[in-house]
């Protein structure tokens, strides 16, 4: 099953580069180019140089400049293999003072093909965004970020044992983004190294954010071999594992918008709507939230629509319709609001079919109900559904049915920051 192992990560040396929280950033993906360039201006060592790396040859000069930094010792591996224990303490709801922690371990984690069934998607990905992690790991043989990844342990025995270590020693590294309150903490000790593998000798592991960089791990280790390069450490890549009933844990939705149809008709879309959903009218974004959370404490299948004249809410009649769509795909794939709203909606209603979708063409995403709203206000989209979140156990469960969600299915809260610990595959 899952093999995990220490590694000698590469980390900053604080007295040359400077304060650690000046030195990460968010994940590439979500980073606007102000953002960016603000990174930058508090920190001209910070790792989006080399994560999010601009210019004529963005790759190689990322190439460039690690190696400039390992030469100059901005950049240093840690003398001895360790596992990272890394801790999250943030607010779900600043206004109900929501505080939770998540504490996770960072570990290389032996690259396995899904067909193995150790490693287990989740979600449909973009080949653009894998080429361009490829194009970063050929110039760099580095992973920058982690791959976030969730384990079952109902007994919570790793949890226990990372809880007693990280209790013997204050963290190597603690600092607040403003929202996330980061913890680092190194374990050399070879005992609890060896006692924390053995743990994972038995479980499977559900990537829950990554999937493009895992591909692209897979890939990277398939065109080394094709090339004839012997990088033993392209067989590992870096993971944070944490465990899948953790409290801690928090899964958003990811709302649909909508946009650039020809002739969309929002009456006549809720009209046909009404052969499979029942129509609840809200007066407005609080209102259609309030019903939402009440379907989700129900386990109803329920949507919220917004034109530019009017609130509804969708719940769903009959799950079992889905059966005539998806004969195909599993209970837990068919159950899946999201699997819903694309095959009954937004596919079989508004003729967006799956390629429309993987290119963004009609439907794009966001987090922000607030965004989704203002986009039909202003325009620029002709509708938007809101969703509720997927829970954590039917991503587990529609994973281990060897199936992946629709793309944008989840976003895990919060997101894993870049730079605490580098995985550098020129080490074995």
């Amino acid at each position: 099953m899952a093999d995990i192992k220490a590694f000698r990560a590469l980390r900053y040396d604080l007295a040359k580069a400077g304060d650690i929280s000046e030195l990460t950033c968010a994940p590439y993906d979500i980073i606007s180019e102000e953002q960016r360039l603000e990174y930058l201006r508090r920190n001209p060592y910070n790792i989006i140089r080399l994560e999010l790396p601009k210019g004529e040859d963005p790759y190689t000069q990322a190439g460039e400049t690690l190696k400039e930094w390992k030469d100059s010792g901005i950049l240093k591996h840690d003398m001895d293999p360790g596992l990272y224990i890394y801790e999250m303490e943030f607010m779900t709801k600043v206004d109900r003072g929501e505080q939770k922690k998540l504490r996770s371990l960072i570990c290389r984690v032996r690259l396995e093909e899904f067909e193995a069934g150790i490693v287990l998607p989740h979600e449909e990905t973009l080949s653009k965004a894998k080429q361009d992690r490829f194009d970063l790991m050929c110039a760099a043989n580095c992973n920058f970020s982690s791959i976030y990844s969730l384990y079952q342990d109902p007994e919570h025995v790793t949890r226990r044992r990372l809880d007693n270590l990280a209790e013997t020693c204050a963290p190597r590294y603690e600092f607040s983004d403003g929202l996330v309150t980061h913890r680092l903490w190194v374990v050399n000790d070879p005992a609890a190294i060896e006692a924390i593998g053995e743990d994972f000798a038995g479980r499977k592991l559900y990537i829950a954010d990554g999937h493009h960089r895992y591909e692209t791990a897979l890939n990277y280790r398939r065109h080394l071999k094709e090339q004839g390069i012997d990088c033993p450490g392209a067989d590992f890549v870096m993971m944070t594992l944490a465990d899948m009933s953790d409290e801690g844990l928090v899964v958003f939705p990811t709302h649909r918008l909508v946009r650039g149809l020809e002739d969309f008709d929002s009456a006549k879309l809720m009209e046909a709507c009404g052969e499979w959903f029942d129509l609840s009218p809200a007066g407005n974004l609080e209102s259609a939230q309030a019903a939402l959370d009440a379907a989700f404490d129900k386990n109803l299948h329920a949507f919220a629509y917004f034109d530019e004249a009017e609130w509804q809410v969708l719940t769903l009649k009959d799950a079992s319709i889905l059966e005539k769509f998806l004969p195909e795909k599993s209970a837990s794939y068919r159950e899946l609001d999201v699997s819903i709203l694309h095959t009954l909606v937004l596919e079989k209603l508004l003729g967006i079919d799956k390629e429309n979708m993987a290119a963004q063409i009609n439907l794009t995403y966001t987090r922000s109900a607030d965004e989704a709203v203002q986009s039909v206000a202003n325009g620029e989209s002709c509708c938007c559904f809101l969703l509720n979140p997927t829970r954590v156990e039917e991503i587990c469960s529609v994973a281990t049915c060897g199936e992946k969600m629709p793309q944008k299915s989840t976003y895990f809260y919060p997101k894993l920051i870049t730079g605490l610990v580098v995985n550098d595959l020129s080490q074995d």
